[in-house]
């Protein structure tokens, strides 16, 4: 191999690889819910989480139980635009939360419950 066919190799190399940074090849741009459900009662409780786009696209639903003092996490990816919204349910409480996909890649969220209360709290942890 010649100096000059090494040197258009090296050049192709590197634009196709400068190429692939730039275009973000392989990089996914889709929103996510970190969100804790929080039992601060003295009973265990049984919750449900959905969490729904604008569009209507269901990206969870889950059941589960969550023993005293303890606490439940659920992660989950979504659309990259869009409001989305979580829905905690319980027995007799409900605790929701929404966020702009489009303006907040990683929103993170609490739902904390006990036998006269609940509280929610969240936060855009990693706006876009």
């Amino acid at each position: 191999m010649d100096r000059r066919e090494l040197l258009t190799a090296t050049a192709a190399t590197v634009t196709a690889a400068a190429t692939a940074g730039c275009l973000e090849l392989g990089e996914n741009d889709s929103g996510r819910l970190d969100l804790t459900v929080r039992n601060d009662g003295d009973e265990p409780v049984d919750v449900d989480v959905v969490v729904e786009g604008d569009d209507g696209t269901l990206y969870l639903e889950e059941t589960d139980r969550v023993d005293v003092g303890v606490a439940r996490a659920f992660e989950t990816t979504v659309g990259e635009t869009g409001r989305h919204e979580v829905v905690v349910t319980g027995g007799d409480w409900e605790g929701r939360l929404a966020w702009d996909a489009g303006v907040c890649a990683l929103y993170d969220g609490t739902v904390a419950v006990d036998a006269e209360t609940v509280s929610v709290a969240g936060e855009c942890v990693d706006p876009r």
